[in-house]
């Protein structure tokens, strides 16, 4: 799949039609996703009927937008006019079509891509691997008897497999993160609030991250900029104001200063993921390392609160559909209902006593870079997976890195390995590190991104066989 940046460019100067990319896009879906299940719904209509307009538009001498032409598809949680927003459920298939697209969805058609379909996830975003109960698994492009990841990984699929160039998901616990990693793709998770979630199904709405995955940085930035503006309809959107990245991609890392998570972040995950962070820490000539105060408190705080989230949000459903969740959903639903009022209560203080403590690590470092999975991709039907000889179950333990940073919110490029058989994965699956700023700093992400990419350390490695 060629990128979306050198999609953009041909159709607004003619050298190719959106007519003619949605048709190449919609026939590569069709070949591809049989072997992956990324898509659940393929929205065929509405991609000829937008690459039309796009095409029209530019015959009118109009411009169509930095997104002209190319194939997108978003997790199945946003709404599509017209279709259902299933969430990865089964309870609601029984939803009334959704009247009009998300707020991100429209942003992107009004920069001229093309909708091209819903994709797989883990059962109301509440899971790292999309083993749906209902929809089937996703398979991991890099070996289709591998989970892909969650709990957007029909997202990371479609853009590994190279059936689209941009697609959307969220990331509540580490949702975008996990796949990105797992995959080997390139995703970000902005600020708490950075980005409007109107139109979407919310999983824990104090945690509830979107955004967005690419095959290149550029990509990445490109999408990331035509998703920013303000949703008077979305009030929990935080707006600071627009504050692209792809402008200063280039800006260098000169002046910064960059650390290596320590301490929680250096230890509960196999060696590759720990080279990684090496491999990307020596490009960057960084010998700094800090530690974030209390990450597994963190990471404990952030358990507790999504349970109680989430089972509150689909409390009604528990009572009287039970039966029609996902077995493992429903049980960490139910586990969610019934702790204790006094347990969320201390939660809920030690997630701001670690939020205060992160922003005095953020006074003397401006990035830190830490692993983004604890390992490389399991088994499809694996549960279980040894960490320091100790057998621990793989669905929890693939967000021990991303949950303390999503507990508070801070923003997250997820940058791949270009190399992943350096670090030492088996059979050179991927994995991917975490570039971690402050509040409202992702153009600081961006930038230690680009100099990764450019030092040829980062970037998103060849897919091989099957949907190659």
């Amino acid at each position: 799949m060629t990128s979306a940046a050198t999609i953009a460019r041909a159709v607004r100067a003619g050298e190719t039609t959106a007519a003619a990319v949605a048709e190449a896009a919609l026939s590569t879906i069709a070949a591809r996703d049989p072997a992956l299940n990324a898509f659940t719904t393929i929205t065929a209509d509405r991609a000829r009927a937008e690459a039309a307009a796009v095409d029209a538009a530019i015959a009118q001498g109009r411009d169509p937008g930095p997104l002209a032409g190319v194939p997108v598809a978003v997790k199945n949680l946003f709404d599509l006019t017209g279709i259902v927003t299933v969430a990865g459920s089964k309870i609601d298939r029984d939803r009334a079509p959704a009247k009009a697209d998300a707020y991100l969805v429209r942003r992107m058609q009004e920069a001229g891509a093309i909708m091209c379909g819903a994709l797989n996830m883990d059962e109301y975003a509440y899971g790292f691997t999309t083993e749906n109960a209902h929809d089937g698994p996703c398979h991991n492009p890099h070996d289709l008897t591998r989970i892909a990841g969650g709990s957007s990984g029909g997202s990371a699929a479609a853009v590994a497999g190279g059936l689209v160039p941009i697609t959307l998901g969220s990331d509540t616990n580490g949702s975008i993160r996990v796949p990105s990693s797992l995959c080997g793709i390139w995703g970000v998770k902005p600020t708490y609030g950075r980005l409007s979630r109107g139109g979407s199904t919310m999983f824990a709405a104090s945690f509830d991250h979107l955004g967005p995955f690419a095959r290149t940085l550029e990509d990445l930035a490109l999408v990331y900029d035509v998703l920013q503006g303000r949703d008077a309809d979305d009030p929990p959107q935080t707006w600071h104001g627009l504050a692209p990245v792809l402008p200063g991609l280039e800006g260098g890392i000169a002046g910064l200063r960059i650390a290596v998570a320590d301490g929680h972040f250096a230890e509960g995950g196999h060696p590759e993921a720990f080279a990684a962070v090496a491999l990307v820490a020596e490009a960057l000539g960084v010998g700094a390392r800090v530690t974030l105060p209390d990450a597994a408190l963190g990471r404990a705080a952030a358990f507790l609160i999504t349970m109680c989230e989430g089972a509150n949000l689909h409390m009604e459903n528990l009572r009287t559909r039970a039966a029609d969740f996902d077995p493992g959903t429903r049980d960490r639903f139910l586990a969610g209902a019934l702790l204790p009022a006094h347990w969320l209560s201390q939660a809920q203080r030690m997630r701001q006593a670690y939020r205060e403590g992160v922003a005095r690590v953020f006074e003397e470092v401006d990035v830190i870079l830490a692993p983004a999975t604890p390992f490389s991709a399991t088994k499809i039907g694996q549960a279980m997976v040894s960490i320091d000889g100790v057998e621990m179950p793989v669905r929890p333990n693939l967000g021990v890195f991303t949950q303390p940073i999503s507990c508070i919110g801070l923003p997250v490029v997820c940058a791949p390995l270009a190399e992943p058989a350096r670090a030492g994965t088996p059979g050179g699956l991927p994995i991917g590190v975490q570039i971690i700023a402050a509040p409202w700093r992702e153009d600081l992400c961006f930038r230690v991104a680009r100099a990764l990419e450019a030092a040829g350390i980062c970037a998103a490695p060849p897919v091989k066989g099957d949907v190659a």
